[in-house]
């Protein structure tokens, strides 16, 4: 089985591919681009963009693409945006236990199996779930409408409804899926491999989960407390662990495999990040609050955060997080016209952009031909976040940022 290495938005490698598996992993989508080597027969051009992890590809050709982020800060980002709030309280909370691995995939699967561990360490959560079933006894109430139905004129069976005592619940079902998920990823050590089967086993009582059924649902509880850390990884995986794609006409094709990608993590850590930083300054956040540019309602925006005062009702500023470092021949122009877009329909007189990393911690540009009657125009104002910092310098960062958003909320809208 051969495996191909490549390094998240890294130069593109030539790889020796068939046509049919350079085709499939085209069209899987996973990487920037695909594309036969004009150089040299029977090879591809392989390109990372923005997704991390690896995949087994059609062929059975191992992908792996590594992050240009710590493994640790890329868990870290993680474990914040699963749960911010309880983050925000405790910024060890946003930590994950990673082991001593630097690769996306072992170090996935280590920080599920420890979480796992400690979930069940009091034992396997247990909890009452309805059951409907025909049965010789009676047991809980009948189903009066199914009796008839199926067994008119005729006793037993009879079909009854009760509650049972069991471990086939929704959050033993999700640790399971996620364990045998793992399971399925190339590439794990042998330790991992060992104490995730140890963990399959203890689930055992667990009913498996269809593939491509929507995960059950469960609630927050003081009774499944211990558990919630571990579920929230491992719906993590459950919902990152399969591409997919589709040929035209044909059926859709599940890879096994996990793949992060960085624009959403970075998206959802700095947004999430931020709402908890400004409820510290009374004001209220909404992620992805939908707009219009026109007033025909044809061009949407949809803006990454939208500030609002304490009222919840009033836009005071506005937010879009880019997982880009700041160009050295100057900005991203596409990103400050976005800006500038959403100011004006806000009605605003900033708009914030945050990055992955810049060379200041903040840069503004004041807009040409906006200037009130104060002789104050509209800013846009860039922000950089180093995400090799060390979590506690991150999370201040996000704090000076949100003082930032709080203080221009005071300002006048124009």
């Amino acid at each position: 089985m051969s495996e191909v290495r490549l390094r998240e938005h890294g130069p593109a490698e030539s790889v020796p591919l068939s046509a049919e598996e350079g085709r499939a992993l085209a069209g899987l989508r996973i990487l920037h681009s695909v594309t036969p080597d004009p150089g040299r027969a029977g090879h591809w051009l392989l390109r990372a963009g923005s997704k991390v992890g690896a995949v087994r590809a059609p062929g059975g050709t191992v992908v792996r693409i590594r992050p240009k982020t710590p493994i640790t800060r890329l868990f870290f980002l993680l474990g914040f945006s699963l749960d911010p709030a309880r983050a925000w309280r405790d910024s060890r909370d946003g930590t994950i236990d990673t082991g001593a691995y630097d690769d996306v995939v072992p170090a996935l699967a280590h920080a599920v199996e420890r979480q796992i561990e400690r979930a069940l360490r009091q034992g396997v959560l247990q909890g009452y779930r309805e059951v409907e079933e025909a049965a010789l006894v009676v047991r809980g109430r009948i189903r009066e409408a199914e009796q008839i139905r199926r067994h008119f004129g005729r006793t037993p069976p009879v079909e009854i409804a009760y509650d049972a005592y069991t471990a086939d619940t929704a959050e033993n079902r999700i640790l399971r899926a996620a364990v045998e998920r793992l399971l399925r990823l190339p590439g794990l050590p042998g330790d991992v491999r060992r104490r995730l089967a140890h963990q399959r086993v203890r689930l055992a009582d667990a009913s498996p989960l269809v593939r491509g059924q929507q995960l059950p649902r469960w609630q927050p509880s003081r009774l499944n407390a211990r558990c919630v850390p571990a579920l929230r990884l491992a719906e993590a995986v459950l919902r990152g662990s399969s591409p997919e794609h589709r040929p035209p006409g044909a059926e859709p094709l599940t890879v096994d495999g996990f793949l992060f990608d960085m624009n959403r993590l970075f998206e959802d850590f700095v947004t999430g990040a931020l709402r908890e930083a400004l409820r510290e300054h009374g004001l209220t956040a909404r992620l992805q609050d939908p707009h219009h540019l026109d007033t025909a309602r044809l061009v949407r925006l949809r803006p990454d955060l939208v500030v609002r005062g304490p009222d919840g009702r009033l836009p005071v500023a506005v937010v879009d997080a880019k997982y880009k470092v700041e160009r050295a021949d100057g900005p991203h122009n596409a990103d400050l016209y976005q800006a500038l877009a959403y100011a004006t329909v806000l009605g605003l007189r900033e708009a914030h952009l945050v990055y992955a990393a810049g060379r200041q911690p903040e840069r503004r540009h004041e807009v040409r031909g906006t200037a009130g009657a104060d002789g104050r125009g509209l800013r846009l104002v860039q922000h950089s976040l180093d995400l090799t910092r060390e979590p506690a310098d991150l999370l201040a960062s996000v704090r000076r940022i949100a003082a930032r958003l709080a203080e221009g909320a005071t300002e006048p809208r124009s």
